[in-house]
């Protein structure tokens, strides 16, 4: 089992229960973790026999583009279409943050982090 991760995924997206927050947009940073067995490609080669970081980096933009009240949701989205579209993925990691958050204080980001595996 090895690890791959993409770090400092940043988007601006239009994610948040405030109004504002969905007009105006926010910047964002996502990281995630996947595990897969990696012993094959470290053989081979060949990307085929890993997990396609480009193809990771993919879905969160993609799911990132799509308003949501919750940064949750968004974790959820992401996760779900990892265990859908590739097989080699046993276990994920996604942490959002939303930086610069209009919570009425100095607050630099705030982060929600969800972990899930395949389902057998």
């Amino acid at each position: 089992m090895g690890i791959i991760k993409v770090e400092n995924i940043r988007v601006y997206a239009y994610h948040g229960c405030l109004k504002e927050e969905t007009k105006i947009g926010s910047d964002y940073r996502v990281d995630i973790e996947v595990k897969a067995g990696l012993k094959k490609s470290a053989k081979t080669d060949e990307l085929k026999d890993t997990v396609d970081y480009v193809f990771l980096n993919k879905v969160v933009k993609e799911e990132m583009k799509i308003p949501s009240k919750l940064l949750e949701t968004v974790a959820r989205r992401i996760l779900d279409r990892f265990f859908e579209e590739d097989v080699m993925i046993k276990k994920a990691t996604v942490s959002i943050s939303k930086l610069n958050p209009p919570i009425g204080g100095d607050v630099e980001a705030v982060t929600i982090k969800m972990t899930d595996k395949r389902k057998k």
